[in-house]
């Protein structure tokens, strides 16, 4: 068994190697996170679309089918009553209107679940959870490391010897 970072599990591991691995576990958090949000955005998309969809449905029923359905549904509750034309012009369309409400309220309840939808701002919360965690923690202090500079000529004589 070993550790993220291939070192086997209770050796002692440098600091580095603790930093090392605690950034590929942040990055792959991160990134999981990320996946999560388009996730959760694609559902609330799909349940927009769904409602967009049955409300377009609700629409084009209302436009197209009022005048065939009208005639066909006056003239057929005129065969079976003897009531005036006008009214059985009133029930057809009624009849019309019922249908187009329903498909409207199907619309209400799935454009109500996309609204209800907080999957981008729930991992938008836990991100900056997670980075204000990571701004309160302090780095281990380290040793003064001479400059580039001041190391250069020494670093340059010691490969002109090994040349030789």
């Amino acid at each position: 068994m070993s550790a993220p970072d291939g070192s086997p599990v209770g050796a002692e591991r440098s600091i580095g190697q603790l930093f090392a691995s605690a950034t590929t576990e942040m990055s792959a958090l991160v990134h999981d996170e990320i996946a999560l949000a388009k996730a959760q955005l694609k559902q609330d998309v799909k349940r927009g679309a769904t409602s967009g969809g049955a409300f377009t449905v609700a629409g084009a029923v209302l436009v197209f089918s009022l005048p065939m359905l009208n005639f066909a549904l006056a003239y057929g509750i005129r065969t079976w009553s003897d009531w005036n034309l006008a009214i059985c012009f009133l029930l057809s369309f009624a009849a019309n209107v019922l249908v187009a409400v329903v498909l409207a309220l199907i619309g209400v309840v799935f454009a109500k679940k996309a609204k209800k939808g907080q999957g981008p701002q729930k991992v938008a919360a836990s991100m900056k959870e997670t980075a204000n965690v990571l701004q309160k923690a302090k780095p281990h202090p380290r040793p003064e490391t001479p400059a580039l500079e001041d190391r250069a000529p020494a670093a340059i004589e010691a490969v002109g010897r090994s040349s030789s």
